[in-house]
């Protein structure tokens, strides 16, 4: 059975765009993969969380997760700094991770224009402790969004770079992987581009949110004048909303509004209430499952302990036979 690996930052909440975009992948991987989901709180230490914030980011996305219908009995659910094996084998490939090659990440560039006064090493190296992550279980499968494929490049050159300075192809090459579907790009409200948590807290709806707060946002999305002619080009914005009814409404209404439009008779304010109680609709499961199991405090730490063991068993095994080859060998 082929090794999946994926992780999110313990950045915050989940949102629809982790969701459709991901999780639902996810959820179907684990029946039919051996899967590894983490909580990537070592690399949210780059933006300085507090630790009262980093504990209960990390609380948050493993409650949200179980929520949303990854089981911790078929997947390896875990959190990366339970498994200290990851940052030892970090450490071995930052030995042959070269700094041009670094700078030269279009993540790294984007960081430093976004923060010049936090440019530290964490960020430089992030590819490296990525990489970590994923060959610490010999993935060939990596389920990533465009934005990362070059630092999934970067994991297949660290790892055949080991290959061939010790002279073992002990390290397999990972590749992306999107489950046979295309993968789903869910916009944000504000008409820009996709869903994220780091575009403000009005862009995202988030798994948690409240009916209340789903219908607050989605009122305040953005719109225009209405179209000036019938089936004209829907601008961005509008566009926006349209591709988020497609994903949470059904056909009916999607096709329903879209007809509304072509006919220019569009009324933003009827798409935008539909649109928010088809959200409210979609995300009530999950909301439910949240709230009940944010307070089983005993269930989160069980569901932690067994990810961690089964993580660590994987990861110890795989940093043996790392300091074996690298030359560490006991008196």
């Amino acid at each position: 059975m082929e090794t999946v690996v994926s992780g999110i930052r313990s950045t915050g909440k989940l949102h629809l765009g982790n969701y459709y975009g991901a999780i639902q992948n996810f959820i179907k991987m684990q029946h039919e993969y051996n899967c590894y989901f983490f909580i990537a709180d070592l690399h949210s230490l780059t933006t300085h969380p507090t630790p009262s914030d980093l504990h209960g980011n990390v609380k948050q996305v493993l409650v949200e997760y179980l929520a949303a219908g990854i089981d911790p009995e078929q997947a390896t659910i875990y959190i990366q700094s339970d498994v200290p094996e990851v940052a030892e084998l970090y450490l071995y490939l930052n030995m042959n991770a070269y700094l041009g090659e670094l700078e030269r990440a279009t993540s790294f560039k984007d960081k430093v224009r976004a923060s010049p006064d936090n440019v530290n090493a964490g960020l430089l190296t992030y590819p490296v402790l990525m990489a970590a992550d994923i060959i610490i279980h010999k993935a060939t499968k990596v389920p990533v969004g465009k934005d990362q494929e070059q630092h999934l490049e970067m994991a297949r050159t660290f790892g055949n770079r080991f290959n061939r300075l010790y002279n073992n192809e002990y390290f397999p090459e990972p590749y992306a992987f999107s489950y046979g579907d295309k993968l789903v790009k869910i916009p944000g409200l504000d008409g820009k581009g996709k869903m994220g948590k780091s575009e403000g807290e009005g862009n995202a709806i988030y798994l948690s949110d409240s009916p209340e707060v789903i219908r607050k946002k989605v009122m305040k999305a953005v719109t225009d004048g209405g179209p000036a002619t019938e089936n004209q080009q829907k601008p961005d914005e509008i566009q926006n909303l349209f591709d988020l009814m497609k994903v949470v409404s059904t056909d009916d209404t999607y096709n329903h509004f879209n007809n509304l439009y072509n006919t220019m008779q569009i009324r933003y304010g009827d798409l935008k209430k539909q649109l928010a109680e088809d959200m409210v609709l979609a995300t009530a499961p999950i909301r439910e499952k949240i709230n009940d199991i944010a307070n089983d405090s005993e269930y989160l730490s069980r569901v932690a302990r067994l990810g961690a063991d089964k993580a660590r068993e994987s990861a110890r095994k795989t940093i043996s036979e790392v300091r074996e080859i690298i030359g560490f060998r006991s008196f």
